[in-house]
């Protein structure tokens, strides 16, 4: 089965990705990507206090993420792929295993030196450059924060602020 959705959400696992977008993707997994949380037992426990018994959640590092990506688009789980942050998905992107995929921006909250650019989402400009070279290397990038919202390409977000 394919990742049926790779998004930069800052809050990792919550209602919205797990009942808004697992729900109608039929997720089986949630895989989260993060370098801090793949070394603390005790913040995986919390993340998966908001699953549901019938989905599966994994923490895994960024270098962990670069040997399995390929086993998880070739498996038989759904699987939805989460980061924190753009700098993850760069360096997902940059190794080359992004390139035709849909990288989908959800909550990225406001921060010193970020601009809002729709309700749920700001970016500071070094994040938005490395979007655009994400796409420019192959990657679709746009912004949704439920499958039923309207889809914002990267081209568009500067003109929603």
């Amino acid at each position: 089965m394919p990742i049926v959705l790779f998004r930069v959400d800052e809050r990792l696992i919550h209602g919205q990705v797990v009942v808004g977008w697992g729900g109608p993707l039929h997720a089986d997994r949630i895989v989260v990507v993060d370098d801090a949380i793949a070394e603390s037992a005790w913040e995986q426990e919390l993340y998966c206090l908001g699953m549901p018994p019938e989905m599966e959640a994994q923490f895994v590092s960024s270098s962990q993420a670069l040997e399995a990506f390929e086993l998880w688009r070739g498996g038989p789980k759904r699987t939805i792929v989460l980061v924190r942050d753009v700098a993850t998905a760069r360096r997902l992107a940059d190794s080359g295993l992004l390139r035709g995929e849909e990288v989908n921006l959800g909550g990225i909250h406001h921060a010193e030196g970020r601009t809002r650019v729709l309700p749920y989402l700001h970016l500071t400009a070094d994040e938005v450059a490395s979007l655009r070279e994400m796409e420019a290397g192959g990657v679709a990038v746009s912004a949704r924060d439920l499958p039923g919202s309207h889809r914002v390409h990267l081209k568009d977000l500067d003109a929603q602020g």
